[in-house]
C-alpha cells in the first residue's frame, strides 16, 4: 500500500480546534500519537499513513485540518 506524509499546518490560535475537530471525526488516527511543532511555536502536525492515493490519506483528518494540509507521496530509502 502506498504512504504517505501529511503535513498540516496551522496558526497559533488555532491549536485547540485542530485537536479538537478529531472528536466528531471517526477515523484510525484518533488516540494514536503522531509529531507536532505546536509545542514548540511551530503550529505543524504530521502524520504518516497508508492509504491508496492522497484522496483517501486526506480522508483520515476531519475537514478542519484536511483544507490546511499538504500530502505528499513517500517511501523508505536507504541511505549510503
Amino acid at each position: 500500500m502506498p504512504r504517505f506524509l501529511i503535513h498540516h499546518r496551522h496558526a497559533q490560535h488555532e491549536c485547540g480546534r485542530a485537536y479538537a475537530a478529531f472528536k466528531d471525526h471517526d477515523s484510525a488516527l484518533r488516540h494514536r500519537s503522531t509529531i507536532a511543532s505546536c509545542f514548540s511555536e511551530g503550529h505543524a502536525i504530521w502524520w504518516s499513513v497508508e492509504a491508496a492515493d492522497e484522496d483517501e490519506a486526506l480522508a483520515l483528518l476531519p475537514f478542519f485540518v484536511a483544507e490546511r494540509s499538504t500530502v505528499t507521496h513517500v517511501r523508505e530509502v536507504p541511505i549510503p
